[in-house]
């Protein structure tokens, strides 16, 4: 368990040198047994311990010195939905952000959507932070998906690890930045269902390191 707290912490930290996340803002978890590890409320990543990672069931019970995160109700949420995903992060990355602000999802400009679970990443419907409303949206955004944008909020990405939850929280936010580039001076033309079709046949073929989630 000391290794799984560790992990969060390092990725709480390595997000804020990245500027995916800033201070508080953001919170990642890994599942562990029945419940989960979490990041706690309002404590900057440079000033978390193993000893404030925070060990709760799903349905909002904990314990330790400090409180979980305030968006730990979307983490369960995901947890109880998807039984393969064994980490989450929730990001606040510029670019993710400002195409959430949009409600706009992120369609199929570029092939590597694909490596997302399907032809677009989808935005989820506005929910306040924190609420069980939004964790039920984020669920819904997340169908058949390993990363979708909170509407007027930020991301989520899942994982069979840490890392990989991380990974793909970087590989989105590159894609959005790219994507807002790109409508910066031109419209992207967008990939068809035929191309994105041959893209996932490529991707099961073996192009990469594939999680068991969906590709």
């Amino acid at each position: 368990m000391e290794h799984a707290r560790q992990s969060l912490i390092t990725a709480a930290q390595d997000a804020e040198a990245l500027r995916l996340n800033i201070g508080t803002t953001g919170n990642i978890s890994a599942r562990l047994n029945d419940g989960m590890l979490i990041t706690p409320s309002g404590i900057p990543p440079k000033e978390l311990k193993t000893e404030l990672i925070v060990a709760m069931d799903l349905n909002g019970i904990w314990s330790g010195s400090v409180r979980p995160s305030t968006e730990w109700a979307l983490h369960a949420a995901i947890y109880k939905a998807r039984p393969e995903v064994h980490a989450v992060m929730h990001a606040h990355p510029d670019h993710c952000v400002a195409l959430s602000c949009a409600r706009e999802s992120l369609p199929a400009f570029h092939y590597m959507i694909a490596g997302f679970g399907g032809d677009d990443v989808r935005c989820s419907e506005y929910a306040s932070f924190g609420s069980p409303e939004l964790a039920r949206l984020t669920v819904e955004a997340l169908e058949k998906r390993t990363a979708c944008l909170l509407a007027n909020h930020g991301m989520v990405a899942v994982g069979a690890s840490v890392a990989e939850a991380f990974g793909r929280t970087i590989k989105l936010e590159t894609l959005v930045r790219q994507f807002i580039l790109c409508r910066s001076f031109s419209e992207p033309v967008l990939l068809t269902r035929s191309d994105m079709s041959d893209v996932k046949q490529r991707y099961k073929a073996g192009y990469g390191r594939q999680s068991p989630l969906p590709a």
